[in-house]
């Protein structure tokens, strides 16, 4: 997504209360309406989808930076003199207090609701406001930012009316949706429209898989539902994409196979429980097919096997490339980063992998992403400090095909780029400008681990494999580098 899309990206958010937003906009063609009309099912739906009320206090600080400067004898002088001496003794800065407004649904008739994390993230105090305008007190049950999802829970006095979830995966793009929420805080509000697009990743976090609408969704229907056409819920409306701030038919919602084991989770255990498969992984690029033995670029490809995690214990190992995961097609590398969160903790699951061309499949028992890291956590709690930095050594091998030059790791060179004993392979000591190396980001200091796959311990043994590679008519060679301590993969085109 380029800097202008993300730029103009905004959360469907919580509308402020006590203000009326009008956004005038040009006539678009509409869509014509299935046979029918939706009438009987925003009837029976109207009265599980709720407004939510936040609170928030913000402290006020008074003047940042002192008074303003007046010419002596301005008639402004003493009354800012006056306003900002109350300021100092403390006198006008109690907490005033901020309300917004935002959508949810009922998802079970005890009184659980969800709604987005975004709109009561920040909040002293939430309300629930159903259908019929009860207001009831909400605690919040969990919460979780990833996903951008909160559970909350009211007490109502007799059961209420709850929706049930659809599977988003059966969705066609141009599908009918009808959303339900709470626009600019003008209370329940239906638009229809239909999914425009699915898989949708707007670089909201690490579990991008939006549907795309063009129902109308404006801000304050943050949190709100939407619908097929049998009236479950498909999606939970997060996002728009809009210059002006109010609905232009680009809608994103978080798809119901996405959301439901999160809300789930936060019913259960107050927090989620992802699976973890304890892998690094990047893409694979077009420039990597041929290297990583594919037929085209797809799957995952592992740049680094956690130890001790349930992918080493699978026999997983750093280059191999994740085509499917139980039987599910990966094609990229946010579809196994959903994939795996979306599997039960503790599930033993087929992992279909692509070794140096060949095909295999293993078996792993999934761990606890939360748990993972957390012990990530502790235990790099601190960075040691960096040493002195001596000379670097000038036993150098110049690799002209890839346009850098590297050495043996000496005790030297792990000083000067903080290099830990345990990393083999060679140093990159001098980058070539413009050269194919510098254009793919490698740096001074890299240590290449590996190249097309083969373990590399000494600058011979990359002099030797890139006289292979040639001889072979390999016009890339797939290295794997260690920089910072974490490992990734990066294709070099060969010079001829």
């Amino acid at each position: 997504m380029n800097a202008i899309l993300h730029r103009r990206l905004i959360r469907a958010c919580a509308a402020t209360a006590g203000m009326l937003f009008v956004v005038l906009l040009g006539a678009a063609a509409q869509a014509r309406p299935p046979e029918g009309d939706f009438a009987d099912l925003a009837e029976r739906l109207l009265p599980a989808v709720v407004n939510i009320s936040t609170t928030q206090s913000i402290q006020n600080r008074g003047l940042p930076e002192g008074m303003p400067q007046f010419p002596p004898g301005s008639p402004f002088e003493d009354f800012f003199k006056e306003f900002f001496d109350r300021q100092q003794r403390g006198e006008g800065s109690r907490p005033r207090q901020v309300s917004s407004l935002g959508s949810g649904f009922i998802v079970d008739a005890r009184g659980y609701v969800v709604a987005n994390n975004h709109v009561i993230a920040e909040a002293d105090q939430v309300k629930v406001i159903l259908h019929d305008k009860t207001e009831l007190d909400a605690r919040i049950v969990g919460r979780d930012p990833e996903v951008d999802i909160a559970v909350l829970k009211v007490e109502p006095k007799k059961p209420l009316t709850a929706v049930e979830w659809g599977d988003s995966d059966k969705l066609r793009v141009g599908e009918w949706t009808l959303a339900i929420g709470n626009p600019f805080g003008l209370g329940g509000t239906v638009t229809a429209g239909i999914i425009s697009a699915r898989g949708r990743d707007i670089n909201a976090g690490r579990y991008d898989d939006f549907l795309q609408t063009d129902a109308s969704i404006n801000k304050g229907n943050s949190g709100g539902p939407l619908f097929n056409k049998a009236g479950e819920v498909i999606g939970i409306n997060t996002a728009i994409f809009s210059q002006t701030g109010g609905s232009i038919g680009i809608g994103f919602a978080v798809p119901a196979n996405l959301a439901r084991p999160v809300v789930q989770q936060l019913i259960e255990f107050g927090r989620t429980k992802r699976g973890w498969l304890g892998v690094q992984i990047q893409s694979v690029t077009e420039e990597m097919v041929e290297a990583l033995g594919l037929d085209a670029a797809r799957g995952a490809l592992v740049a680094k096997v956690v130890p001790g995690g349930p992918a080493e214990k699978a026999g997983i190992e750093s280059g191999d490339v994740i085509v499917s995961l139980d039987g599910k097609p990966i094609a990229s590398t946010n579809a196994l980063t959903r994939s795996v969160a979306e599997t039960p903790v503790g599930r033993t699951v087929n992992i279909e992998i692509m070794r140096k061309g060949k095909k295999r499949t293993v078996k792993a028992t999934l761990g606890e992403l939360e748990t993972a890291l957390a012990s990530a956590r502790a235990e790099n709690g601190g960075k040691p400090g960096s040493a002195d930095r001596p000379k670097a050594s000038r036993n150098e091998t110049e690799l002209a095909e890839l346009g850098l030059r590297v050495a043996p790791l000496t005790k030297e060179l792990r000083q000067k780029h903080d290099i830990k004993e345990d990393v083999r392979g060679v140093v990159v000591t001098d980058v070539e400008p413009d050269g194919p190396a510098a254009k793919r980001d490698v740096r001074v200091g890299d240590v290449i681990i590996e190249v097309a796959q083969s373990e590399v311990r000494n600058p011979d043994d990359i002099t030797e494999m890139l006289k292979a590679l040639k001889d072979a008519k390999r016009k890339v060679a797939l290295l794997q580098i260690q920089r910072a301590g974490e490992p990734r993969f990066v294709p070099v085109p060969l010079r001829s």
